[in-house]
């Protein structure tokens, strides 16, 4: 993932960051198929895919740990 995707991860909001994980995992589940079924050569892809879901779910923690110290000092 470039660096200009990720900031464009950033300006997004929880919810649709989370959409994104879950199309993201349905993804990596139907690579896992295709695999099986020999219809894929390039294995590289699913270490792709899981970095890409990891650094989604750690911009949504950040967000959500601002929230809550933003909460907090109130």
């Amino acid at each position: 993932m470039k660096s200009k995707d990720k900031k464009e991860l950033h300006a997004k909001s929880i919810k649709e960051l989370k959409n994104m994980v879950m199309e993201a995992r349905n993804e990596l589940a139907g690579l896992k198929i295709d695999k099986t079924q020999n219809k894929i050569k390039n294995t590289g892809l699913f270490s792709v895919k899981r970095k890409e879901i990891a650094q989604m779910l750690t911009i949504i923690r950040l967000k959500e740990l601002v929230e809550i110290s933003v909460k907090e000092k109130i």
